[in-house]
């Protein structure tokens, strides 16, 4: 049955269904019970499932993903909601010191399956610790994965995958696109989902590949809508996973179209950008036609909600760095 749900309604509907599927799995984070969650992602599931399996936390990033390692290790299949994207950062000694090693630590002897839920990115009008975009810092830590789904139908598969998954997986989650909608298959079968670490193009076009994930999904493909109304054909392709990476639709698509644009939030230095535009050099030296631009946000601290118009990559900045690659 398909049905038109926003981002934010279609994971709740996929964590349900995940939880319904298999008892082992439990939801733990900060207000994630009662009030069902700052972006009322858990909602009603708390009333459904008890209390033994959405648990409300206390204000310890920490202690909350320190918890979950341990009922990994014992066979339970935690998801943990950080509740803002700024707010991981008290966790980030277990995350990488821990949940991303005790697979390799243990001599293969152990998994972690577990999921940490993060809402990311800028677009909400609010202060700096809650529009982070920290994706970077996980992608660059082995034994971690890191996926980030940009329309409702890819949050309700994506995260059962990511809870089914025996590896830790970071699943962030564009906040300002929480209200974006969509069509959802919610009888659909799990083997015929769209792959967890695959890209794929969600917008064919000839004259120029641009890349994004999350947030900047919706915004490449309004910059192909209106670049489209200018005569060029834009070919938009959504990452998916930043690790592991799947280049292969990237490096196909740039052969055709000679020209790469690629589109973040977070800062442009050291990002998820730099690394796509090395190893796309790399692989496509010969078929491009022009450097491959990166449209991030800038190297500085997230600015006050009044100037995060300036900060963030909108429709302008895309398609200016569109009309830059034909100026090779």
């Amino acid at each position: 049955m398909s049905q038109t749900l926003t981002i934010g309604k279609a994971l709740n509907a996929g964590l349900r269904r995940a939880m319904e599927q298999d008892p082992k799995v439990l939801i733990m984070g900060e207000d994630v019970g009662r009030l069902g969650g700052v972006f009322r992602i858990t909602d009603g599931l708390q009333k459904d499932f008890g209390d033994d399996r959405v648990i409300d936390t206390p204000l310890a990033e920490s202690a909350i993903i320190g918890t979950a390692v341990g009922l990994a290790l014992r066979g339970y299949r935690p998801v943990c909601e950080i509740q803002f994207d700024g707010f991981v950062f008290p966790a980030y000694d277990q995350i990488v010191s821990q949940v991303a090693k005790l697979h390799y630590r243990s001599g293969g002897a152990v998994r972690l399956p577990m999921v940490i839920r993060i809402p990311f990115g800028g677009g909400i009008g609010a202060v700096e610790h809650h529009s982070e975009s920290p994706e970077a810092y996980f992608a660059h830590t082995p034994g971690l994965k890191v996926v980030s789904a940009a329309t409702p139908a890819d949050a309700y598969w994506m995260i059962q995958q990511a809870v089914a998954s025996d590896d830790p997986v970071i699943f962030f989650e564009p906040k300002r696109r929480y209200w974006d909608k969509g069509e959802v298959d919610l009888d659909g079968r799990p083997e015929l989902a769209f792959p967890l670490h695959a890209a794929r193009v969600v917008r064919p076009g000839t004259d120029v590949t641009v890349v994004g994930y999350g947030p900047t999904v919706r915004t490449a493909m309004d910059a192909a809508t209106a670049a489209a109304e200018e005569g060029r054909s834009v070919e938009v392709i959504d990452l998916r996973s930043l690790s592991p990476l799947d280049l292969g639709p990237v490096t196909e698509s740039v052969r055709r179209t000679g020209r790469l644009v690629v589109v973040h939030e977070a800062p442009g230095s050291g990002g998820i950008g730099a690394e796509i535009a090395a190893r796309v050099t790399q692989e496509c030296f010969y078929s491009l036609e022009a450097p491959v631009l990166r449209v991030t946000g800038l190297d500085i601290p997230y600015p006050p909600a009044r100037l995060e118009d300036e900060y963030l990559p909108d429709l302008d900045r895309v398609l200016d760095a569109v009309d830059r690659t034909f100026g090779w």
